[in-house]
């Protein structure tokens, strides 16, 4: 499931994060937090879109020309990816793309099946506001009618936040989302297989059914759609 020795620093076609900086405050901590931000977003984006696969080397000094940007902010986005799990520090290796063994992506879809069938169960016992649901959908909608593989993955994990955010627990909404940032690393790039093998709207039909099952307020209804959801097609 990894690719060790693969480096994804030296990418070609990719701007530079220095042409923002023109517009930069003039304050040399807020312009090195804002150049932070910048790299994490942009790094963010490559390892969930699939385009960096886990395990691939996070090369310091090619990021920092590739990026525009000094050493000293690369390391700080470095480090936030790291606490989003998307990062992993090899000791006198430098950083790479997380990587998770079978073992723990089957423990990541154990936890995220018991916190979501928890949720469902608590989340229907009132009225549902279904708003993030539906435009969680109208996103995925759009991404997959222009082919934006990493919307996709987004509209998809605002999808199932949004249902599990129903049961109104903001911590529990917040360790789930996490999880699903971790299994978004692997999601990605099968999403991407997906998009080549299936029709563009098989993942959109699959939220709208998921999506109908919630409005009946039946949790029996909902957990049967997720466990027929597709989503250890991802494994």
């Amino acid at each position: 499931m990894t690719a060790p020795g693969r480096v994804i620093a030296g990418r070609q076609g990719a701007g530079t994060l220095g042409a923002v900086t023109d517009t930069a405050p003039a304050n040399g901590e807020i312009e090195s937090y804002s150049l932070v931000e910048l790299a994490v977003t942009r790094l963010r984006r490559e390892i969930l879109s699939g385009r960096s696969e886990p395990g691939e080397r996070l090369v310091e000094e090619q990021l920092t020309r590739r990026l525009g940007i000094s050493r000293a902010p690369l390391r700080e986005a470095l480090r936030l990816l790291g606490q989003q799990g998307l990062v992993e520090h090899v000791p006198r290796r430098g950083a790479r793309v997380a990587t998770l063994s079978d073992r723990d992506v089957q423990e990541l879809y154990a936890v995220r099946d018991m916190l979501e069938q928890h949720a469902v169960e608590q989340a229907l016992r009132a009225p549902l506001k279904l708003d993030g649901l539906r435009a969680a959908v109208d996103r995925m909608r759009d991404a997959a009618a222009t082919g934006d593989q990493l919307e996709v993955a987004n509209a998809h994990r605002a999808f199932h936040v949004s249902l599990v955010a129903l049961a109104g627990n903001g911590q529990l909404t917040a360790i789930y989302e996490s999880i699903l940032v971790k299994l978004q690393l692997y999601m990605a790039i099968n999403l991407r297989r997906e998009a080549e093998l299936a029709h563009a709207d098989d993942g959109v039909h699959r939220h709208e059914r998921l999506l109908e099952a919630v409005a009946t307020g039946d949790p029996a209804a909902v957990l049967t759609a997720l466990a027929g959801h597709g989503a250890r097609s991802y494994l």
